[in-house]
C-alpha cells in the first residue's frame, strides 16, 4: 500500500493504562507506518483505566480510544446519543479477576461474604462487581470495598499480610505486578475470574466516537485495519511488540510486560471463539446476554442493542484478521 500524499487526519487517542506490553500492537502499527500509510496520525494519551477511557470518549475529548465494553453498555444507556462505538473487540474474554490470597481458606465467590476487598477507583473489575454477585448469588451488601491509589506491586504485599481479602483488577496485570514485587503469582494468589462465572462478558475494544464513524467513515476502515496489521505483528513476533513499547516507556520491566502481553494473547483474547469468528469480531446474541444481566444488576434505564455498540461493518475480511489464540493457552 502506498503512502498517501495528503495531509493525514490526526485523531486524538486515549489508552487504558500507561504504556504497557497489552497495547504494543498499537505502538507496533505506529512504528511500522500502518497509521500512515492509511492517511492518519495518532496521537496516543496514557489512560487511567479501561473502563475510564469510555466517558473520556463520550465528552468528546478523543476521536478513538481502547476503552472497556461493558462499561460502554452503561454509557450507552445513559448517553446513546453521544456514547461511543466499538469497532474492533480485542478481548473475546473478559480479563477481571478478584485475586486472594493462595494461603487463605477463601475457596469459592460465596466465600467473600463478609469480606473486604480492595480496588483502584473507577477499576474495570470492580465496576463489574454488581454481575459477578448477581450470577455467583451474592448478597454484594456483605461484601466491604475500600479504595486505594497504590500501585498493584505495592497493594500485594499488603494482601498478603492481611490488611485485606482480596483484590480487583485484571488477572495478567496482577501477575505480572506481583513479579515486579518479587513475587511468584501462581504460589501467592488465587483468581476468581469472571471468565469463569460471568462468561459472557467481553473485554477491551477499539472504540470510536459517533462523529468520526459519521464524518469520518475511512479514516475509521483505516485505523481497524492498520490495528489488525499491528495485531498480526505481535502474535507473530512479541519481542518485536515489546521493543515498540520500550521505546515509549524505557522504564518499563521487559520481563514482566512480556508476560502481560503473552498473558494477554492467551487469556483475554484466547476464548474459542477467535477460531471461528477472528480478533476484531464479536457475537452479538452473548453481548445482548452482557447488556441483559447488566441491566438487571444495574438497573439501567434503557439498555442498549448490541448494533448500537458494536460495528463490525469496518473489519478487514476474516483471512485478514487472527484466528489462532484460542490455543495458546493450551500451550
Amino acid at each position: 500500500m502506498s503512502v498517501s500524499t495528503a495531509a493525514p487526519l490526526r485523531l486524538r487517542f486515549i489508552l487504558n493504562t500507561f504504556y504497557s506490553g497489552p497495547q504494543a500492537w498499537f505502538f507496533l502499527a505506529q512504528d511500522r507506518g500502518y497509521f500512515e500509510e492509511e492517511g492518519l496520525a495518532i496521537d496516543f494519551t496514557e489512560g487511567d483505566t479501561l473502563a475510564n477511557a469510555v466517558p473520556k470518549l463520550a465528552d468528546g475529548l478523543y476521536d478513538a480510544g481502547y476503552g472497556d465494553l461493558n462499561a460502554l453498555v452503561e454509557w450507552a444507556s445513559a448517553r446513546p446519543d453521544d456514547a461511543p462505538v466499538a469497532v474492533y473487540a480485542m478481548h473475546n474474554r473478559s480479563p477481571y479477576t478478584i485475586a486472594v490470597p493462595a494461603a487463605s481458606g477463601l475457596r469459592t465467590p460465596q466465600d467473600l461474604a463478609g469480606r473486604t476487598l480492595v480496588t483502584h477507583p473507577n477499576d474495570a473489575a470492580w465496576r463489574m462487581f454488581p454481575e459477578f454477585c448477581a450470577a455467583c448469588g451474592i448478597d454484594i451488601a456483605q461484601v466491604a470495598i475500600e479504595t486505594s491509589t497504590l500501585a498493584h506491586r505495592d497493594i500485594v504485599p499488603l494482601l498478603l499480610a492481611g490488611r485485606w481479602d482480596g483484590l480487583f483488577g485484571f488477572v495478567n496485570t496482577l501477575n505480572a505486578q506481583t513479579l515486579e514485587a518479587g513475587l511468584d503469582p501462581a504460589r501467592v494468589l488465587r483468581h476468581f475470574e469472571w471468565r469463569h462465572h460471568v462468561p459472557s462478558l467481553y473485554g477491551a475494544a477499539l472504540m470510536v466516537t459517533p462523529a468520526l464513524r459519521r464524518d469520518h467513515p475511512q479514516a475509521v476502515a483505516g485505523l481497524v485495519r492498520a490495528v489488525n496489521r499491528g495485531v498480526a505483528d505481535t502474535v507473530a513476533d512479541i519481542d518485536a511488540a515489546i521493543d515498540a513499547v520500550a521505546r515509549r516507556n524505557p522504564a518499563i520491566d521487559r520481563a514482566a510486560n512480556r508476560a502481560r502481553l503473552a498473558g494477554t494473547l492467551a487469556l483475554e483474547m484466547g476464548d474459542a471463539e477467535g477460531a471461528v469468528l477472528g480478533i476484531g469480531a464479536l457475537d452479538p446474541l452473548r453481548l445482548e446476554r452482557t447488556v441483559a444481566l447488566m441491566a438487571r444488576a444495574k438497573q439501567l434505564a434503557r439498555p442498549p442493542a448490541a448494533a448500537r455498540l458494536f460495528d463490525p461493518s469496518f473489519l478487514p475480511p476474516l483471512d485478514q484478521r487472527v484466528r489462532s489464540l484460542s490455543a495458546m493457552e493450551a500451550a
